[in-house]
């Protein structure tokens, strides 16, 4: 174990045995007693009795508005980098993000964005294209966003989340609307200074009398390329983009909610590297222009009067557009046969296209419930159906239309039905199964040549639970099992990295066993009067079968001839284990607030034992704050500290920051710094203004993430104004 890892150990136990010790003799206090509210007592959206992140049988993080407004986070990625078991892999590049749970989820591979399930106001979000991102979006959007980790959630949101599930909830009029007005107007302003980054944002929100809000909000964002702590400029991490968010909510009847919303995201930029997941000047340069829109009609009804119905249910669109065209810059003989692959004539990869997923889905979901004297059961089942279709479009090659089969069309019809039961006895002991099954089928596109369809069948069972002794102990535990389906590239892909190989149609779905077994303390007014604190231990072991990957057996031809491979490209290899533990700590008071997140995560591959490489090192972060009522004023310091690779082949002297020493041990490891300071007046005369200013990698480290094929950001200066003006 690194120095960092027994450091952060040995300060988080002490930390979990002083609190243990204060909290025992605590008396039990009802909830509208327990002080100020810390993160880990922010809500979790899911089903049956509501709960906040620390009385979950899972490990929960809720990232607020408050916390998006300390970072003035620029892509999805920062916004969720506090979060411990969740890392971003690929770059910082705006289009080169893909997600990272518990080691689950690694750049350049084409399967990994099914392993982990993205929703943005509960419509799924799926997009994957060679050496691209996942996820393509404005963090201004947004004012919440929610992590749930862990197979234990695919009961409600899917089979296959073996990393686990991220909620990305958009902002709301009522958000923005005071007691007592009818209508608001926002205007914001920001800057960053790595390198010249720019935003402006607008925002109405207007209530029509008692039943209806709407919400229209426009933001620009533009940033040059960015500079790392050596001083190295990143190529193509420049962009600029266009967002906007139009939303409205209706009452309809004594307690329905009707709810419609639609979000639009549109970057347009000329020569940008091929290679958005890492820089690699043999892919060349492309025009790329990237549409991302999102739309959700939803209707949700408690209906107080009958505890046998509490229904909700949504349609949506998500719909992702990449057109790439005017490839150039490719170096002789890299795709071709000695020749520059300037056009599409050399290599079908550089074509003018249009690469794109759309996905239709519909939910329905109630919950029943029973009461009695110490009792209370809610029984919530559904169904969910989704239609996705992935389209790549070329320009005319040799007189007929091309078909990309590193990047097969096809639709994915998918439709499951689950039920979950929560029981809960003397507000102590809540136990929760629930089972969910999937019926899926993989069609190819007319274009693929291929004629099979695939059809599969899949299983998510679960069972959880969580006693509370007190108001200041609990534990839980929980056993899942999910099904990953194969995806379409993997099942219909036939080329790539210079191989042509034939379809996979008889992969075996991934199958995911999950333990996990945790604690959770709270104090309250343990220094003084009125606050709070919360620690949550979560440990887990993941089983994961028949793994899907690149078959090992076809061998790459890069800078010569094609190979004609007589065997399917994707193949079941084996069999990993992931396991390890978190730890997440909150302490709330009137002048003084905390977190502290702790990551300690270990993967191998059982036949070999080698390390798994898409394990990020174990990380330690730590949140320390002030905050002075009186002049509205919260400030700040955060930190995190990241051991070195667990793998020592990873320390390799190719993989160091220039001038470090490849024998160290820790050579890889980092730690980097950042400060904040939010002032936000709500009253007198400056009452509606807001002041954001923070400074991120204060001491300008050069250090690259594990799982980022290039190294982050250098020292960068960042502040934000806003104006809300209201109205009666």
């Amino acid at each position: 174990m690194g120095l960092v890892t027994r450091n952060a150990a040995v300060l988080l136990s002490g930390a979990a045995l002083g609190m243990l010790a204060t909290a025992l003799p605590a008396k039990a206090q009802q909830t509208d007693k327990q002080g100020r509210v810390t993160s880990l007592q922010r809500l979790v959206i899911g089903a049956g009795e509501d709960k906040v992140a620390i009385d979950t049988p899972q490990s929960v993080t809720v990232t607020n508005q408050e916390d998006l407004n300390d970072e003035q986070p620029q892509s999805a990625g920062e916004m969720l980098r506090d979060i411990p078991g969740v890392n971003t892999s690929g770059s910082d590049r705006l289009l080169g993000q893909t997600f990272n749970i518990r080691g689950i989820g690694a750049p350049e591979s084409a399967n990994e964005e099914g392993r982990i399930i993205i929703t943005v106001d509960g419509a799924n979000k799926f997009y994957e294209q060679y050496r691209m991102g996942g996820l393509f979006t404005e963090p201004e959007l947004f004012k919440q966003v929610e992590v749930l980790r862990g197979p234990a959630s695919s009961t409600l949101y899917g089979s296959g989340a073996i990393g686990g599930v991220i909620n990305f909830t958009t902002k709301d009029a009522s958000d923005f609307i005071d007691d007592g007005q009818s209508g608001s107007l926002r205007l914001k302003g920001g800057f960053n200074s790595n390198v010249n980054s720019w935003l402006g944002s607008a925002l109405l929100a207007q209530r029509l009398g008692e039943n209806a809000g709407f919400l229209i909000a426009g933001n620009y964002r533009k940033s040059a390329p960015y500079v790392t702590g050596a001083g190295t400029v990143v190529p193509s991490s420049d962009f600029s983009a266009w967002s906007g968010l139009a939303k409205g909510t209706f009452k309809v009847g004594d307690e329905g909610t009707l709810r419609a919303s639609y979000q639009h995201w549109d970057s347009n930029a000329v020569n940008q590297d091929y290679a958005q997941v890492g820089t690699q000047a043999a892919f060349g340069t492309v025009d790329r222009h990237v549409v991302d829109k999102t739309a959700v009609v939803s209707y949700e009804n408690p209906f107080s009067e009958n505890d046998w119905i509490d229904l909700k249910i949504a349609a949506s669109f998500s719909g992702t557009t990449v057109r790439q065209s005017n490839a150039s810059g490719i170096p002789a003989g890299t795709f071709g046969p000695g020749t520059p692959a300037t056009t599409c004539a050399n290599n079908i990869l550089f074509c003018n296209t249009t690469y794109g997923y759309q996905t239709w889905q519909f939910d329905v979901r109630n919950t029943a419930e029973w009461h009695g004297g110490n009792w209370d059961n809610y029984l919530t089942f559904g169904w969910q159906t989704a239609y996705q279709m992935r389209t790549a479009q070329p320009t005319t090659v040799a007189g007929a239309a091309g078909a990309i089969n590193f990047h097969p069309e096809g639709t994915d019809f998918k439709t499951g039905l689950y039920v979950q039961n929560e029981f809960i006895w003397d507000d102590r002991l809540t136990i929760i199964p629930g089972i969910r099954v999937d019926w899926r089928t993989l069609t190819p596109g007319a274009r693929t040549g291929i004629t099979t369809p695939s059809s599969d069948l899949a299983f998510s069972p679960k069972i959880a639970a969580h006693y509370r002794f007190n108001e200041n102990i609990a534990v839980f535990g929980s056993i899942a099992h999910t099904e990953r389906f194969p995806v379409l590239d993997e099942v219909f892909s036939t080329g790539g990295s210079g191989s042509t190989f034939l379809p996979s149609l008889n992969l075996r779905k991934e199958r995911a066993n999950n333990y996990e077994l945790g604690f959770a303390l709270s104090g309250y007014d343990l220094v003084q009067t009125g606050d709070a604190a919360q620690l949550k231990v979560t440990g887990f072991f993941n089983d994961v079968r028949d793994l899907i990957d690149n078959n090992p057996a076809i061998r790459s031809s890069r800078g010569g001839p094609p190979v004609v491979n007589n065997l399917p490209g994707y193949v079941n290899i084996g069999r990993a284990q992931i396991y390890g533990f978190e730890i997440e700590g909150a302490y709330e008071a009137e002048y003084l607030f905390a977190r502290a997140g702790y990551s300690y995560v270990v993967g191998r591959d059982v036949a070999t034992g080698a390390f798994l490489t898409s394990i990020a090192p174990h990380e330690f972060g730590l949140t320390v704050g002030g905050k002075i009522p009186e002049h509205d004023l919260r400030f700040g310091w955060k930190a995190r500290f990241v051991a070195a690779p667990q793998d020592p082949a990873r320390r390799s002297a190719a993989t160091l920051p220039t001038g470090t020493s490849a024998t160290s041990r820790h050579a890889l490891a980092f730690n980097v710094h950042d400060v904040f300071l939010s002032w936000t007046p709500g009253q007198g005369t400056f009452k509606g203004w807001e002041a954001h200013l923070g400074v991120d990698n204060v001491f300008n480290a050069n250090y690259k993430e594990f799982l980022h094929n290039d190294f982050a950001k250098g020292r960068t200066y960042k502040v934000s104004l806003s104006k809300q003006i209201g109205w009666n």
